[in-house]
């Protein structure tokens, strides 16, 4: 059975319509008129009118959106590896007079990051329209040692071209949800940086400070007994593994240098992006009366290894410091992060 122009799939049984699709024709018919789901209007989606069919955007070739993509155009594929956290969590009714239970993990990560088929077009009323290009990703990580489940992440990055109003460079944006309760949108720019070496990474501050002071210097030794581990402590982490040290704690970014040692760099492209720069951070009611998520920042740098015969492979380290206030104070949960492209 052939359906012509003039027959619609209302027209048609149910037993007709399946038939058809068990005889394969609207697979074997080339006339794109008279398929399956094309024949009521001709040229637009079916149950779209002609006027509407402006409305909608054609998905772009994987070559032009991976060109659209800008910086972010090397994460496409499955990223794997290992990384460490550090967060001080409130610990209500623990009998803690600090008030924090300090968990300490090493971490096993995935990073999947996929292209959106099509830009993405923001409607101006006070400039052009704007094209976004971007990928989605989902980011998953269990305990080093455990196995047991700890973080998921699904969110978007996005590539922003530059704007008159208001007037911005290009600019770059990761917008996350965490099942805790946050929505976060940070925004900023990146950096390529092409060289023979290895990259300074400063370090990254784990000590606590007053809610809307400054993060203290770094090398500021950390007054809270739960950090030195020297001191036994039943509010931190027990069996901890030997990876987990007091310089570590001091200072998460060294599990990064460690990873670099050895290796000869090529070219970074840093991803640097806040909500202090702009977007923000949205948490449920409890969230925001218990452990306040007020700001996050990151760096994530994808960077060209090249190995001692000469191949090179992708690498993406990344450092993230979020801050939980509660009681009078702000603590830095801080993550690493060094995985290499799989596929």
């Amino acid at each position: 059975m052939q359906i012509s122009v003039e027959s619609s799939p209302d027209e048609l049984s149910y037993p007709e319509i399946l038939e058809i699709y068990l005889k394969g024709n609207f697979m074997s018919d080339s006339n794109p008129t008279t398929r399956l789901g094309a024949a009521s209007i001709p040229g637009t989606p079916m149950g779209v009118s002609a006027g509407d069919a402006g409305s909608y955007r054609a998905a772009s070739s994987h070559k032009a959106t991976a060109d659209r993509l800008g910086p972010l155009q090397d994460l496409p594929g499955f990223w794997e590896g290992v990384g460490f956290s550090l967060i001080a969590r409130p610990n209500f009714s623990g009998g803690n007079p600090n008030g924090i239970f300090l968990e300490l993990n090493l971490l096993r990560e995935t990073l999947e990051f996929r292209p959106i088929g099509s830009p993405v077009f923001n409607r101006g009323s006070m400039q052009d329209d704007i094209a976004i290009y971007g990928l989605s990703y989902l980011h998953r990580v269990t305990d080093g040692v455990t196995g047991g489940a700890l973080h998921i992440e699904p969110g978007l990055w996005l590539n922003i071209p530059a704007t008159t109003n208001p007037k911005a460079d290009a600019s770059i944006a990761r917008l996350a949800t965490i099942p805790h309760g946050n929505a976060i949108c940070t925004v900023g720019f990146s950096q390529n940086v092409v060289f023979d070496g290895l990259p300074q990474i400063p370090p990254a501050n784990t000590v606590p400070f007053k809610i809307g002071g400054d993060a203290p210097a770094a090398g500021t030794k950390n007054p809270l007994a739960e950090y030195d581990l020297s001191v036994p402590s039943k509010f931190r982490t027990d069996a901890l593994p030997p990876e987990i040290t007091q310089a570590l704690i001091d200072d998460p970014n060294s599990m990064l240098r460690s990873a670099l040692q050895g290796q000869k760099l090529t070219k970074i492209t840093r991803l640097i992006t806040s909500t202090p720069a702009a977007g923000g951070v949205s948490n449920i009611p409890f969230i925001t009366s218990n452990a306040d998520a007020p700001g996050l920042e990151s760096v994530f740098a994808i960077e060209v290894v090249q190995n001692p015969a000469g191949d090179s492979f992708l690498q993406l380290q990344y450092s993230q410091t979020a801050l939980l206030n509660f009681k009078g104070m702000s603590y830095p949960h801080v993550t690493v992060g060094t995985l290499i492209k799989a596929f």
